[in-house]
């Protein structure tokens, strides 16, 4: 209980700020927008973490996790708001893995030969491969609601 026993209350406020308030104002607004503009066929994507579909025993990203699961059961449940709608517009999910971006020189602050290990461990993504994953989510028919898609690295364990 690490994470527990020492709480960065701050660290967690941030994360539960961007992760999930910043994210539901984003997609309020964005709703708003389309529905000013008369769009009834517009995408909403929201950039989740493989961590919104399962926990790793790393104390350091329990309380990350929780927002990431808070991820995915927003996007479901703007599917859900947005079909009582009887609108046209979808909303996805996008769930990358190890992606080769600042991330864990945040988490391993103070190690960051521990952060740079966990980019040389395996060939991670790349930013360029999630955004050809929404790239595909907007090139699909009308008719097709993708819910979420779940991408790692190949050598990825979890």
């Amino acid at each position: 209980m690490a994470g527990l026993a020492r709480p960065d209350t701050l660290g967690y406020e941030s994360i539960l700020m961007v992760n999930v308030l910043a994210l539901s104002i984003c997609t309020r607004e964005a709703y708003q927008s389309m529905k000013e503009r008369n769009v009834d066929d517009g995408h909403i994507i929201n950039i989740n973490s493989m961590s919104g579909h399962r926990v790793l025993p790393l104390s350091v990203t329990h309380f990350y996790s929780a927002t990431k699961y808070a991820v995915t059961a927003l996007t479901e449940g703007l599917r859900q708001e947005l079909r009582e709608a009887q609108t046209h517009i979808r909303a996805t999910c996008i769930s990358p893995g190890v992606v080769e971006t600042q991330f864990a020189f945040k988490l391993h602050d103070k190690d960051p030969e521990k952060a740079a290990a966990t980019y040389e461990q395996m060939k991670c993504l790349k930013p360029e491969d999630v955004a050809e994953a929404v790239i595909y989510v907007l090139s699909t028919p009308p008719h097709i609601q993708i819910g979420d898609i779940q991408m790692r690295p190949t050598e990825q364990v979890t």
